[in-house]
């Protein structure tokens, strides 16, 4: 490995975690969570049931230097926390524009982790955008109130194709500008 070539990834931290870059042992926690069908059918690319194989593939993507999206691990280990609560990403729309996805495990449901996360990541800007994106499936309004909470306004509505249900799904938009 050249590490001259690996591209560098902020470190956000917060009183309750801290957002780093995924590692290679984060594998059982993320698969444990991204295999619940509760995780899956809340996002456009998890599949349901997890081929096997799938989370190697998306923390070697997350690892690549020639990445376009750049993944953080919520990581509570800080505050004595699990070491993944979930994940979060910016992925670059060119145009110092990125779009925002995450997820949360289920045992951190509802307790104002996805907010905290949302507005870290936005608040640090660590690629320098102007504007950031993000939807939601228009059946999970807790994830719509995350964004508004977070200073996203609402654009309109949309469909996007999620995998685990194998169809079109429709969603809600946002944007916020910096």
């Amino acid at each position: 490995m050249i590490h001259d070539q690996i591209v560098p990834q902020a470190i956000i931290e917060t009183e309750r975690f801290t957002l780093r870059p995924l590692r290679k042992s984060d594998k059982g926690l993320i698969e444990l969570y991204a295999s619940d069908i509760r995780v899956a059918q809340m996002t456009t690319s998890i599949p349901h049931p997890l081929p096997p194989g799938t989370t190697e593939a998306y923390i070697t993507r997350a690892l690549a230097a020639d990445r376009t999206e750049d993944i953080w691990a919520i990581d509570g280990t800080q505050a004595n926390g699990s070491e993944i609560m979930g994940v979060i990403s910016l992925d670059r729309q060119g145009g110092n524009q990125s779009e925002v996805g995450y997820w949360i495990a289920p045992p951190f449901w509802n307790t104002g982790l996805a907010s905290q996360a949302v507005e870290a990541l936005v608040a640090a800007n660590p690629l320098g955008d102007r504007t950031f994106f993000a939807s939601v499936f228009q059946d999970n309004p807790a994830s719509a109130r995350v964004l508004i909470h977070a200073g996203f306004e609402y654009l309109g509505d949309a469909e996007n194709f999620s995998v685990s249900r194998g169809k079109v799904v429709p969603t809600w938009t946002y944007s916020r500008k910096l």
